[in-house]
């Protein structure tokens, strides 16, 4: 099996070095140095991601997020590109399953945030991939949606969530992806359905 994960990582980390620690990402308000920092508390300070579940413990995931940001450069790269064995969501039991839309979408929200950027043509098996990740993503995160949305990929399949006036997203998945988790400007498919329900869904902001 590929490991799509690593793949997606080892290419984020080649592109970080080239941008640098500055550059800017879809992340509202984070340059890469920011959500390089994410990454390596997410994966290596796994109590830190209580703050993100709990609010009263917020500011303790970020200081342990600033921390990391604080570090050089090059090490927080370095310890991006070896995850460690030990972490409940980068051990190699977890890091396909955990990991492979994670990297993806931070490696997209590197390569978006540049300008000229153009859609990647992904293996087949990445589609799948991220096809099957897209279904249980939207479970939560368009649950409460004012509209109804049918996701079409074709050959890969489609799927509809919400209620409402119907609009149709037609497009990779990995397009697709980038649309559901709350990145809909820098998404490119096309939009079926009533101009105000697209609209709607253009500035709606997803639970994640």
């Amino acid at each position: 099996m590929t490991a799509y994960a690593h793949g997606e990582r080892l290419q984020l980390v080649s592109l970080l070095r080239q941008v640098g620690p500055d550059a800017p990402t879809l992340c509202e308000g984070w340059d890469a140095r920011d959500l390089v920092a994410h990454l390596l508390a997410r994966e290596r300070r796994p109590d830190s991601g209580v703050g993100l579940l709990v609010r009263p413990l917020a500011g303790w995931s970020e200081r342990v997020r600033h921390g990391y940001a604080e570090q050089d450069w090059d090490v927080l790269l370095d310890l991006l590109a070896a995850p460690p064995w030990w972490s409940p969501v980068s051990n190699p039991l977890t890091d396909e399953l955990v990991n492979t839309m994670e990297m993806f979408l931070h490696h997209e929200d590197v390569r978006r945030a540049r300008p000229e950027w153009q859609p990647r043509d992904l293996p087949i098996e990445l589609n799948e991939l991220l096809w099957r990740r897209l279904s249980m993503l939207t479970t939560v995160s368009m649950r409460r949606l004012p509209v109804r949305v049918t996701l079409a990929a074709p050959e890969y399949g489609e799927r509809t969530v919400g209620a409402g006036p119907h609009v149709r997203l037609t497009g990779p998945p990995g397009e697709l992806l980038v649309f559901a988790s709350g990145r809909q400007d820098a998404a490119r498919l096309s939009a079926e359905g009533p101009s105000e329900s697209v609209q709607a869904l253009r500035e709606a902001r997803f639970a994640m």
